[in-house]
């Protein structure tokens, strides 16, 4: 059963939080706990996972070849290692946040643990069927998240979310796991594929198409716009969204598609591989250079992460164990680097009203905690020491340069560039001087300094910047278990 205990702590924790709605401390300190629970029952699976087991649980006979049916493995422990202390995070950041604000508390509470509870599915899924309905079940448990703030805005960017989530999934991802069963026989998820080194011909091409592109949490371009749209929610939203489980889910899944349903044989026999790193390197420069030419502060994170999504992407269809450590890992490293980014984005909305790139002016002298953690985090997302970011972009180039992908290292390069510079323009402008211009036109000129910013608000983003620095510092234990999740 503890295969089964980290979705139903999260489902039990939104009942708990519920019955204590009229009971702010009682229903955030429940909301607490269960994201405490969560890690316990977490981190109680890795002995057992890295010795190699693999705990399965069915849950009910849903279909006669492919029942509702869990199964732990090294790759679902460490999406969900990363997950739940990043849930925990959110919900003391979300405390302070939500302080004075007019959206109700429970209610953002209740939607987060369902949304990690799907998480869970997700990521202990042991068939495509099963994975299906809880990547369904996360969209539909996100949508009140992104339209949390119920204006006019929201309302379109939810819209849009639910267009391209439900649409891409229909249309594309259930196709594909229908054409994967009349090819193999089989929904299963299993190491190494089931299609097999002598899969050939257009339908196996077809059928992967449909799952590059069906998979909309991933923001492979076209199927990204959804992203930069779902900014609208409220900051602990954003992150929970771009930085913990719904894009992390996405790449997962595509994780799953590469490494249980074809195999690296059969991706590299129908010339799949090819296929991926021309759509992900193309994302990753479509997205920087966008983020490039943008002012507010929130779109620049968005486009940031649909270009680190496919850095992933790349890590795993580089079809080596260097790229592919680097894919793995970098959904650790871009988790605790960009909640940090977000986090200190909230801080600095909440305390100086800044939302633009030019209303940072002055924030270096009046908060430097802000600027210090948000610089740590922006550091790592570069790629720079002693982040988590620089272990994961050295085995992202190391494996480009063994599979001989010379252009997917200039992409990477050029990438890296564009990403620096973009995050050294915020750092910069938060360093100079305040304009001389009226208060109005300038919040930082009435702002008070960064204590005015909840301690719950505060002690999350400390605590992500320093995940950032000790995983670049010490890497050895997480990267012990990504090498566990490749075959």
């Amino acid at each position: 059963m503890s295969v089964l205990a980290p979705l139903v702590i999260p489902l039990l924790g939104a009942a708990v939080i519920a019955l204590l709605r009229d009971r702010p401390y009682a229903r955030d300190s429940a909301a607490i706990l269960a994201g405490v629970a969560q890690i316990v029952a977490v981190v109680a699976m890795l002995p057992g996972t890295l010795d190699g087991n693999r705990t399965t649980l069915t849950i009910a006979p849903f279909l006669p070849e492919a029942p509702l049916a869990l199964r732990a493995d090294p790759l679902g422990v460490l999406l969900l290692l990363t997950a739940s202390p990043l849930w925990l995070l959110t919900t003391l950041y979300s405390v302070g946040y939500l302080r004075g604000s007019s959206l109700s508390a429970t209610r953002l509470h209740v939607l987060v643990a369902v949304t990690i509870a799907t998480t869970a599915g997700v990521a202990f899924s042991a068939n495509l069927v099963t994975l299906y309905l809880f990547y369904e079940a996360m969209t539909i448990a996100t949508y009140p998240l992104v339209t949390a703030t119920r204006s006019d805005q929201a309302a379109s960017g939810g819209r849009r979310y639910l267009a391209y989530q439900l649409g891409t999934g229909i249309a594309f991802f259930l196709p594909a796991i229908v054409l994967t069963y009349t090819q193999t026989g089989s929904f299963d998820l299993t190491p190494g594929g089931v299609f097999g080194a002598d899969a050939a011909g257009f339908l196996p091409i077809l059928t992967y198409l449909l799952f590059l592109f069906g998979i909309a949490k991933a923001a492979i371009v076209p199927a990204h716009a959804w992203l930069p749209a779902a900014m609208v929610a409220p900051v602990p939203v954003s992150a929970l969204l771009h930085a913990v489980a719904v894009v992390n889910v996405g790449v997962f899944t595509l994780f799953r598609v590469l490494l249980d349903v074809f195999g690296y044989d059969a991706v590299a026999s129908l010339g799949l591989a090819w296929v991926t790193l021309v759509a992900a390197c193309a994302t990753i420069l479509i997205a920087s250079l966008i983020a490039l030419q943008l002012g507010n502060l929130k779109e620049i994170l968005a486009y940031s992460t649909i270009g680190q999504l496919s850095y992933m992407i790349v890590g795993i269809a580089l079809l080596n164990e260097s790229g592919a450590t680097g894919g793995v890992l970098h959904l650790v490293g871009h988790s605790v680097s960009k909640i940090t980014l977000f986090f200190a984005v909230g801080m600095i909305t909440v305390a100086t009203g800044a939302t633009t790139l030019q209303e940072l002016r002055g924030l270096g002298q009046r908060a430097p905690l802000l600027v210090a953690v948000f610089a740590v985090g922006a550091a790592s997302i570069v790629g720079l020491p002693p982040t988590i970011g620089f272990v994961t972009k050295y085995f992202l180039f190391v494996g480009a340069a063994d599979a001989g992908q010379w252009l997917v290292l200039v992409v990477l390069a050029a990438s890296t560039l564009l990403t620096g510079t973009y995050y050294l323009r915020l750092v910069r402008t938060s360093l100079s001087p305040p304009a001389q211009v009226g208060a109005a036109a300038n919040p930082l000129a009435s702002a008070q300094s960064g204590g005015a910013v909840p301690l719950q608000m505060l002690v999350p983003t400390v605590v992500t910047a320093g995940f950032t620095v000790l995983l670049g510092l010490l890497p050895g234990p997480i990267l012990t278990l990504a090498r566990a999740s490749l075959p």
